[in-house]
């Protein structure tokens, strides 16, 4: 974990030019649609989370940054900012070489932890070389904050699709947007289906702070007077969560329901995970053991050896289907049922934007 406690070692406050040059989170990002982003920080701090699409340019390595932060706490600011001086020193012309390559109509954006010394600095040097170098104002802790504000000061239309395992409800969302209108895929940003069988196929997942990034750049490209449709998910995601506060409101938003024939999950669920190693099935039929009961584990297993794909989905979907019932409970009534005899998330899609006017009048 990164501890963003560290001084920024150097207070530009009283900077007029920086002051000039800083804009607040809402504007910079604004600008970021035009101009790249620097982020200073170290490959670490870059790792745990950043804005994304921005560029990683290290003003010190983890291991720079440790001793400067050290030297800082034990001996105070001059001597802190004299190692830094020797560290930085030999990299100022690689710094200003790879902006110049970056940079779009000579303009750079750079932010650091807190939009202190880090940032402040290489903005100097950026401009000494004859570019247009912007500040994010109180850094990225300032960006992490105005996701916050801005699901706090607007007030966000949801609907949440919910249903048991092995529905489509994704397929149901994507279709959503292919016809025009707002989605939140929640499952696609984590990297992860939400169940034991869910990282089967995705990439790594990012951490908590980098998905809330994530969900953060989706939100800047919604409009708040419209509906966003967004799938019903746990607080967890595979082993990334929720922010809390978007948690909470959706699970007050309304809810609609929507379930195919059992048959068609069962088809559904070996279609998307029979193609897997069988080793990586039986990882994941493990990871649910507990929950499954010994019987039930062995029989599911014994039918993976056999290529039985089918047995192994029903089996699991009662385990899935126990859970979604609890799970059920603790959100706000259906205000809308859909029970489809056939798997068609376009037609399913369809039908939900005709109850659209409907839907949006009553909320």
């Amino acid at each position: 974990m990164v501890n963003n406690n560290d001084s920024e070692y150097l207070n530009f406050e009283n900077n007029n030019e920086l002051e000039l040059s800083a804009l607040s989170p809402e504007f910079f990002l604004k600008e970021a649609e035009r101009y790249p982003i620097i982020d200073v920080r170290t490959p670490a701090e870059f790792a745990q989370g950043h804005i994304p699409g921005s560029i990683n340019m290290p003003i010190f390595s983890n291991d720079e940054r440790a001793v400067v932060g050290t030297l800082y706490k034990k001996h105070g600011r001059n001597s802190a900012v004299l190692k830094g001086l020797e560290f930085v020193g030999p990299k100022m012309a690689d710094f200003a070489r790879e902006a110049n390559r970056l940079a779009v109509a000579d303009k750079v954006l750079v932010h650091c932890w807190r939009g202190g010394m880090r940032s402040g600095s290489m903005a100097w040097l950026f401009r000494t070389v004859g570019l247009r170098a912007t500040v994010l104002e109180g850094g990225y802790k300032a960006y992490r904050a105005s996701f916050r504000k801005m699901l706090e000061e607007q007030k966000w239309r949801f609907i949440v699709i919910g249903g048991p395992t092995g529905g489509g409800k994704t397929e149901v969302l994507k279709e959503l947007e292919k016809q025009g209108e707002q989605m939140l895929d929640l499952e696609g940003l984590a990297n992860h289906k939400g169940s034991a069988f869910g990282a089967l196929g995705e990439a790594e997942q990012p951490t908590s702070e980098h998905f809330e990034n994530e969900i953060h750049a989706r939100f800047r490209r919604f409009n708040p007077e419209r509906i966003i449709w967004v799938e019903g998910e746990s607080h967890s995601i595979g082993k990334v969560y929720i922010p809390d506060n978007l948690f909470e409101m959706l699970m007050q938003a309304p809810l609609v329901m929507y379930n195919i024939d059992r048959s068609l999950r069962v088809e559904r669920l070996v279609r998307d995970y029979g193609c897997f190693d069988k080793e990586l099935l039986v990882h994941s039929v493990l990871k649910i053991q507990k929950r499954l009961g010994g019987d039930r584990t062995k029989e599911a297993l014994n039918a993976l050896e056999k290529s039985d794909y089918h047995t192994v989905a029903d089996i699991t979907l009662k385990y899935y289907d126990k859970g979604y019932s609890k799970s059920l409970a603790k959100r706000n009534k259906p205000m809308l049922v859909l029970e489809e005899a056939k798997d068609e998330p376009a037609k399913v899609a369809e039908k939900l934007i005709k109850e659209f006017k409907y839907v949006h009048n009553r909320y």
